[in-house]
């Protein structure tokens, strides 16, 4: 296809030229075809890459949104390539072999905690290139992978008419989701992922660079292979996991499991982890030794993990145990090599679930609740600042927690906080859920047990604890925000947003020419800003309603595609009403989902939570994409118009850091000012506004 886009002269602005005639019949099939594997292709790769460089890269660990924004950029720069001559396509299966080399060679093992305000969990050694140099590499690097397979879709945008070509693209999103999912389920290793990523590549390149697309393929499965069949490593949905055994200078055979390349979590004879006395091993005892009384008929251990906890709490002689944890790999480790062979014992159940979303759905009463070390190395997928147990640490769910306890009995949990304010943060969140101040024990390195009883009296705490006067305030469902002191956004994150917008804002200038060629598209990069907005204030909310497990994850992705979808299939065969009435739907949906509190749904029942939470988040994703669809229904140069909303995705995900100050709640009004400049911005002299 011949350049249509230029990037302008001094004295001649770029202008658009509008796209050839659609091809119909068998033309039309072939390109469809193409166009779903290259939006599937895209996706896959997209959630590939985030899972594999957040596990071998440990400050993606935190900052994986660094990869969904440098995806964004990519396939909106693959939009403004495919109007061109030339073609970036046969560079990406290059890149990606080249980028699982680098990371092989040079992995990242320190995270730069960027002082005590926001804490991140890591206990290893610097190696590998510094952050300075990784993360800008990185992100330059994902774009332009991410670019090839965007080309190929915004190519087929313009051969098909705009919500045609919009139709075919999320179906084809969601089949690559839908397969990343199964494999994520499989707990398939990383070679798997990357030889589905060569097989896409190769399908999607021409016939002149297939050769040069099945080596680079063939050297990056080499690169996963070695990585998949090295000893004891092993993938969750959530981390690469490696297991090894340590034999002590006592003789006891402990096994070590690392997750992300970070230690995570030991597994020893229950006996031989009460009996040591350095400080670090009297976090196991402790929960069981500051009451004057303490029944262990029904115990409750979250974060369960590889089963070390369950086995104290049945030594110490509990007649049941529900272990949850969030992670079936790092369960089904324990019930093959824990000493003890907790999972065995026909005294424990085991559910695979969020520690919050167990809670809220179980109506047993405990004598004992034990968070035990659940500071899990990952974000939630899509939420820059939500890890996994975030929801677990909130005012509320230690109320919840509360609430689930006998009238005897005790909740405790502990860790190595790293700072000493998150410690006074979490025992004054405690206290304000059970009424009186709990036992701190502290050990070296800002090591802690937080241990209460539902009576006062029964506590028989070592030493008193007393508060300093300028405690945290607790996190909330809103802002469940635990590792972040508060104050303003951190330089780090400022730095790094600042960057990612100004390199956007260059690739775009050299790719489509002077800003004021697409001024008539403007409305389209702030929809792309809200509805990014929106999507990650409902992965919150669900997160909140329903946990934070990679599978929740996964079907509010899902979801919000096919809600999409539905607004695309309805725009494309029903008469829908002009677009301002649309507009004023979507503020009065907005409006709903601001007033209605999530928190109210938590008590409900499961189906009706869940058909709640569904209409009250998922109309305004529809309204806006019926909006959306209108919109692009209406323009003359398909590829540029998508491009500019993806770039427009971007400004969003920057946004998002936002929620450090506001909340997810108050997200929502900036969602309504986007869509307020959107709207304001859309032309008034074409067919947008009539209706269709």
């Amino acid at each position: 296809m011949s350049s249509s886009l230029e990037v302008g002269t001094a004295t001649q602005p770029a202008q658009l030229t509008p796209v050839s005639e659609p091809v119909t019949g068998r033309g039309a099939r072939a390109v469809i075809v193409r166009l779903v594997l290259g939006s599937s292709a895209m996706l896959f790769i997209e959630l590939a890459l985030i899972r594999w460089l957040g596990s071998n890269v440990l400050h993606l660990s935190y900052f994986t949104n660094f990869v969904l924004l440098g995806s964004f950029l990519g396939i909106g720069m693959g939009f403004l390539i495919s109007r061109k001559s030339w073609s970036i396509l046969p560079l990406s299966s290059v890149l990606l072999m080249l980028l699982a080399i680098a990371v092989h060679l040079f992995p990242v093992r320190l995270l730069n905690r960027g002082g005590n305000a926001i804490i991140y969990f890591t206990s290893v050694k610097p190696s590998g290139l510094p952050a300075w140099i990784a993360l800008p590499a990185i992100f330059v690097i994902v774009a332009v992978l991410l670019a090839g397979p965007g080309e190929v879709v915004g190519r087929c945008f313009g051969q098909l008419d705009p919500l045609r070509s919009y139709r075919w693209d999320l179906i084809g999103s969601l089949l690559g989701i839908g397969t990343f999912t199964l494999i994520s389920f499989l707990r398939a290793p990383s070679v798997v992922w990357g030889a589905i990523a060569a097989v896409l590549l190769v399908l999607l390149n021409r016939r002149g660079f297939k050769l040069v697309t099945a080596l680079s393929g063939a050297g990056l499965i080499l690169v996963l292979l070695a990585e998949s069949t090295t000893a004891g490593i092993s993938w969750s949905p959530y981390y690469k996991v490696q297991t090894w055994e340590h034999t002590s200078w006592t003789g006891a055979t402990k096994v070590m499991i690392s997750v992300n390349g970070i230690p995570h979590q030991l597994m020893a004879p229950a006996d031989w982890l009460l009996t040591q006395s350095e400080p670090a091993y009297q976090q196991y005892s402790a929960p069981y030794e500051r009451t004057n009384t303490l029944s262990l008929d029904n115990v409750l251990i979250v974060g369960a993990g590889s089963g070390s906890d369950v086995g104290i709490a049945l030594s110490k002689g509990a007649k049941h145990v529900d272990a949850v944890d969030i992670d079936p790999r790092l369960v089904q480790i324990g019930a093959e090599k824990n000493p003890d062979h907790a999972y065995s014992d026909p005294r424990v159940t085991v559910y695979i679930n969020d520690g919050r979303a167990f809670l809220q759905s179980t109506d047993t009463k405990y004598d004992l609740i034990l968070f035990a070390l659940p500071d899990s190395l990952a974000l939630v997928n899509g939420a820059s600042q939500i890890r996994l147990e975030s929801f677990l640490f909130t005012d509320r769910a230690l109320r919840t927690a509360h609430h689930h306890l006998k009238p005897g009995g005790v909740f405790a949990m502990y860790n190595a906080y790293r700072q000493g304010w998150l410690i006074d943060r979490l025992a004054e969140t405690t206290a304000a859920a059970f009424g009186h101040q709990p036992c701190v024990d502290q050990t070296a390195s800002h090591r802690a047990v937080i241990t209460v009883a539902v009576d006062p009296a029964n506590q028989k705490c070592a030493t008193r604890y007393s508060p300093p006067n300028n405690v945290v305030a607790p996190s909330t469902d809103d802002r469940p925000f635990l590792y972040y002191k508060g104050g303003g956004i951190p330089a780090l994150y400022l730095w790094t947003l600042a960057g990612i917008m100004l390199f956007t804002l260059l690739a775009v200038r050299v790719l489509a020419g002077p800003f004021r060629s697409m001024r008539s598209y403007f409305d389209l990069f702030f929809m792309g800003a809200a509805f990014l907005l929106l999507e990650t204030s409902n992965i919150a909310t669900f997160a909140l309603l329903f946990g934070t497990t990679w599978l929740v994850n996964a079907l509010v992705f899902g979801g919000v595609l096919v809600i999409v979808l539905a607004a695309v299939e309805t725009t494309r065969k029903f008469r829908t009403p002009p677009l301002p009435v649309v507009w004023g739907a979507i503020v009065t949906s907005l409006a709903i989902a601001y007033v209605i509190d999530p928190a109210w749904l938590l008590g409900l029942p499961f189906w009706p939570r869940l058909i709640l939470a569904c209409v009250i988040g998922f109309l305004p994703v529809y309204l806006a994409n019926i909006a959306f669809a209108k919109r692009f229904a209406a323009t003359d140069h398909a590829q540029s118009a998508f491009a500019i909303n993806l770039l427009g995705s971007i400004l969003g995900g920057c946004l998002e850091y936002g929620a450090l100050l506001t909340g997810y709640r108050n997200l929502l009004i900036v969602v309504g000012v986007l869509y307020l400049f959107a709207f304001l911005l859309t032309p008034k002299h074409d067919g947008a506004l009539v209706s269709a």
